[in-house]
């Protein structure tokens, strides 16, 4: 089972792909991770992105895409993957379409989790870091995870705010490029939902962000 998994930041996405990585045994591949893996390693290709990212450029699709395409190749997907985190606009989408399609690769499925802009603004801002484990859910902004005061509500823990998750510009920035629909994030995930609608071994399904994290997950895995 292949998946592409959309979201805006703030959706939960990153956390529903790592809950379908250990029920179904399949890799959950970020794609920030596939460039910091290549640029660690030393790759041809890492060399190269990194001449781009040190001068604070975007490193060109076809540099991205065949990282990708290596990744989706490896040993760990063998089982399946989820792709989390690209494509991040249209032109990607397609480029992406294409070379799996010439990898004979294919996608099974194309989930976006849906919430309002305002909603996953919050859910950024909100998000507070347990000293404990970072991985302890904690937000002022949703009743069911809010913690006590300062204090971690699984562990007690002391909490701590992520500098860029009060960084409202850049939160602003990122939404920007994803909620887009003509030529950003959301208009690649609608890219796949044209093929979807079109082939009947791709199936697009969408799932309602603003209910609670146990929530989504049910009505993910009832639609897999």
């Amino acid at each position: 089972m292949n998946i592409l998994f959309f979201g805006p930041n703030g959706s939960g996405k990153g956390t529903q792909g790592t809950i379908l990585k250990d029920k179904y045994n399949m890799a959950h591949i970020e794609s920030g991770l596939i460039f910091r893996d290549n640029i660690k390693g030393g790759t041809d290709l890492g060399k190269k992105a990194k001449e781009y990212i040190d001068k604070g450029d975007l490193v060109p699709d076809d540099i991205t895409i065949p990282m990708v395409l290596d990744r989706l190749k490896q040993d760990d997907c063998s089982n399946g993957w989820l792709l989390d985190g690209f494509p991040r606009n249209k032109v990607q989408a397609e480029k992406l379409d294409e070379s799996l399609k010439k990898e004979g690769m294919k996608v099974d499925y194309v989930i976006e989790i849906l919430l309002d802009r305002q909603i996953a603004k919050e859910r950024i801002m909100g998000r507070r870091l347990c000293e404990n484990n970072n991985n302890h859910p904690n937000n002022i902004f949703i009743d069911a995870i809010k913690p006590d005061g300062d204090k971690c509500r699984v562990c007690g823990g002391a909490l701590t705010k992520r500098d860029d998750d009060q960084d409202e510009t850049a939160i602003d920035k990122r939404h920007s490029i994803y909620y887009d629909a003509d030529t950003g994030t959301l208009a690649a995930s609608y890219y796949f939902k044209a093929i979807a609608e079109k082939d009947s071994n791709v199936k697009y399904l969408t799932l309602a962000g603003e209910k609670d994290l146990k929530s989504v997950t049910d009505e993910l895995i009832s639609k897999l």
